[in-house]
């Protein structure tokens, strides 16, 4: 059966607009195909305010003898979610010097990162440290998780025990300065409360001696660690003892 041009026409068109249609599909789900897989690849969890957040990772052990319990804790963090390259670590006490930390804290962290830590005593000194460390974290918009307790900033309830946490330690530092008000109160009323002698009285002697041999108040000042003014001070009291 012989078809017209018109005819021909319109049976193209339909096959063409299906085509098309089927093109564009093909064509977002290629795209979406590649934005996932990008995310994978990154290994972030998710996007915050137009950045991609990064899960960083930190570990210490007191001792360089501790390097099994330092490679548990690097294998944990890895397991959380944490990029090899993402992971600071240290061994070095927690009277010390964090260095890693430090570093970590001032330098590394962006807006929507995720600081993550095995344990509580692996991050912080005491529960006053640990407030001290998520206010730096809360000022530069970042979270804190730690895998072996509830606490993670970025959910409600991590944050409400945090909250609590850090209402514990104030309640600790209040109470830690009343007693040493009461005592300081105890000890003035037995008579035994002096308070601390002032540098510059301890230092009384040797600023008469060195007048004495014509030194200059500046020059004193600057041998024993005192301000000038302070120098003038004693040598005024002494004069008017006399």
């Amino acid at each position: 059966m012989a078809v017209s041009r018109r005819q021909r026409t319109f049976v193209r068109r339909p096959s063409l607009h299906v085509w098309a249609s089927t093109g564009k599909v093909r064509c977002v789900q290629m795209r979406f195909e590649f934005l996932q897989q990008s995310l994978h690849d990154i290994g972030t969890a998710n996007a915050t305010d137009g950045k991609l957040m990064t899960m960083i990772g930190y570990a210490r052990t007191s001792t360089i003898e501790q390097v099994a319990e330092l490679e548990a804790q690097i294998l944990d963090l890895q397991e959380a979610g944490c990029k090899q390259r993402d992971i600071y670590h240290e061994q070095v006490s927690s009277v010390g010097a964090r260095i890693e930390l430090e570093l970590t804290m001032s330098r590394v962290l962006r807006r929507g990162d995720v600081l993550v830590v095995t344990k509580l005593d692996r991050l912080a000194r005491s529960v006053a440290d640990l407030v001290k460390i998520t206010q730096h974290l809360k000022a530069a918009g970042a979270d804190l998780k730690v895998l072996d307790s509830p606490i993670d900033t970025g959910s409600p309830s991590g944050e409400l025990i945090l909250n609590v946490l850090g209402a514990v330690a104030q309640f600790e530092r209040e109470i830690m300065l009343a007693r040493q008000r009461e005592g300081i109160a105890k000890a003035k009323a037995a008579g035994r409360f002096k308070g601390r002698v002032p540098t510059v009285r301890r230092q009384a002697p040797e600023i008469l001696r060195l007048n004495a041999e014509g030194v200059s108040n500046a020059q004193i000042a600057r041998r024993l660690g005192v301000h000038r003014a302070s120098v003038g001070r004693v040598l005024k009291a002494h004069r008017a003892s006399d």
